[in-house]
């Protein structure tokens, strides 16, 4: 490298040296805020690690919902916030709440947990919610016990009778009707509540409504296989012949309805029922518990009279024993006989009859159709019929009996219908009926007009024959009493002298007396003579002796 030559006017000027590249340093200055930004990466880490879970919960309405001031609450402790409220996409389903929770409440976010909007309500004879009035509606939480993950949910409208922290078991009842029941209405055993109906809905074939009810422990040990349950809404009033009876099972029940449940004797007790186990719902206490039969005989009737006061449901009496009840009621018209009749479908549990059968025989021998058949008909040829009788009459209801009436016409079963015709007689009322028809139609054909024309020329010769013998009393009175009173005078002085006759101080009194000594005294002297002679009977020849001296 060649050097340029030095002036020597600048030789004493120093000469720049080239000095070599030093490393990059930052400055003080950017400290501190590298220290935030760490700080700040901490706070916003922990934070998204703390926050927990989000959900979406769909609800019919927004009442009590406010985004970022609505609470969720897990027995009073709050696990989350309403973060956003909007309606649903379609606009048809409701709306939808967004809620930020905690995350210790990951484990309640399972399939079948419940979400609904605790406010203030009035139902099922309960009031709940009060709290609400002073610090607002808030969300309540239900976990559920599924192993499913879920964050979309589904709101309840109304919150659930029974949580899912509550022991006791849940059953399944079916029902013809719903009748006063709903949600919240009390579970009763032996009048003590113990649990409540917690759903209901019409089944799909739209025969029957089903029921869910819940039993709370130990109560629900109770129910077996063999339990009968049964509607006891409002008060059963029956009067039998030992007076009128009312049965209710609480206040409640009156007002917003009640189910009852007991299990009848058992010599083998049944084990508990499984949960969910499904059950029949009667309508009262004693179709509840009413022996199931194994063997039931459909038989129609029919009969010529009214039926009104005949009503489904109504017993089949057999001396005072119920051996069926009503099943149906139609009109038909017999064009042979050119009249209404009326068919009525009865079914007759032939095991009730078992009394009527011989002694030995054995309960199998009535399973088999022949002999029944063969029992029924011999019983029809004894006279059995089926007859309509007044049950009360106070209320005029009416139900069906039969009985033998052998002085009835030979009649016979008729197999070839379905189901069978079983013959029948007319009703006591109606042969009253009939008899007092027929005696008015006597009393028409009574001549009464000439009867009360006869009766009325009595009357006239009567009232002549009482004028006569009140001018015979009066006659009477003028000249028979005038005598009578004369013969009364004399009999008068007749009793007086009759008694100065018998006086004790009458002289005919004390002659009386005297004349009796006398007599006395005589006999007194024939009895002395008496004795004499029938001790010296020779005195009446020789004489009484001389007494010596």
């Amino acid at each position: 490298m060649l050097r340029t030559p030095v002036d020597p006017r600048f030789s004493d000027i120093p000469e720049a040296v080239v000095a070599s590249k030093r490393g990059w340093t930052l400055p003080l200055v950017w400290l501190i805020p590298a220290v935030a930004l760490v700080i700040g990466a901490w706070l916003a880490v922990t934070t998204i690690l703390a926050r927990g879970p989000t959900i979406t919960i769909s609800f019919n309405t927004a009442e009590g919902l406010e985004a970022a001031k609505t609470k969720i609450k897990f027995r009073s402790v709050d696990i989350g916030e309403v973060t956003q409220v909007k309606v649903s996409k379609d606009g048809l389903q409701g709306v939808v709440a967004t809620a930020q929770l905690v995350n210790e409440a990951q484990p309640y976010l399972v399939e079948d947990t419940r979400f609904w909007v605790a406010r203030p309500r009035v139902a099922g004879g309960q009031v709940s919610g009060l709290g609400t009035l002073f610090s607002g509606s808030y969300i309540g939480v239900d976990p559920g016990k599924s192993d499913t993950v879920r964050h979309e949910f589904v709101g309840l409208e109304t919150p659930p009778i029974i949580t899912g922290d509550v022991p006791g078991r849940q059953f399944v009842l079916h029902s013809e009707e719903l009748g006063s029941l709903g949600i919240g209405s009390p579970v009763y055993y032996r009048q003590v509540e113990v649990g409540s109906v917690v759903a209901h809905e019409l089944n799909k074939d739209g025969k029957d409504v089903m029921l869910k009810i819940f039993v709370k422990t130990p109560y629900d040990e109770y129910v077996t296989s063999n339990t009968r349950f049964w509607n006891a809404s409002g008060i059963d009033v029956a009067m039998d012949a030992t007076g009128i009876k009312v049965d209710t099972q609480s206040l409640a029940s009156i007002l917003i309805g009640g189910i009852a449940f007991e299990t009848p004797p058992d010599p083998s007790p049944a084990s508990p029922a499984a949960e969910n186990r499904a059950f029949a719902l009667a309508n009262s206490r004693a179709q509840a518990l009413k022996n199931a039969d194994p063997i039931a005989l459909p038989v129609i009737l029919y009969f010529t009279e009214s039926l009104r006061g005949l009503l489904i449901g109504a017993p089949v009496d057999f001396r005072g024993i119920t051996i069926g009840e009503v099943k149906s009621m139609n009109v038909e018209y017999d064009e042979t006989q050119g009249q209404y009749r009326l068919p009525v479908g009865v079914t007759v549990y032939p095991g009730r009859l078992q009394a009527l059968a011989a002694t030995g025989q054995t309960a199998t021998t009535t399973t088999d159709p022949a002999v029944r058949r063969a029992r029924l008909n011999a019983m029809i040829e004894h006279g059995l019929r089926g007859q309509l009788r007044t049950g009360n009459l106070l209320t005029g209801q009416l139900y069906v009996a039969m009985d033998f009436f052998p002085d009835e016409p030979k009649a016979q079963m008729d197999w070839t219908r379905t189901p069978p015709v079983m013959p029948t007689v007319m009703g006591s009322m109606t042969q009253v009926q009939e008899t007092l028809h027929l005696l008015a139609r006597k009393l028409e054909k009574v001549p009464l007009d000439q009867i009360g024309g006869d009766l009325r020329q009595t009357l006239r010769t009567l009232n002549r024959t009482l004028e006569s013998a009140d001018k015979l009393v009066k006659g009477l009175d003028a000249d028979v009493t005038p005598s009578a009173r004369i013969a009364l005078d004399d009999a008068h002085r007749t009793l007086n002298t009759a008694n100065h006759m018998l006086a004790s101080d009458a002289p005919l009194q004390s002659d009386l007396r005297e004349s009796l000594r006398e007599l006395s005294r005589a006999g007194r002297a024939l009895r002395t003579l008496a004795e004499g002679l029938e001790r010296h009977p020779e005195a009446l020849i020789r004489g009484k002796k001389e007494e010596r001296r």
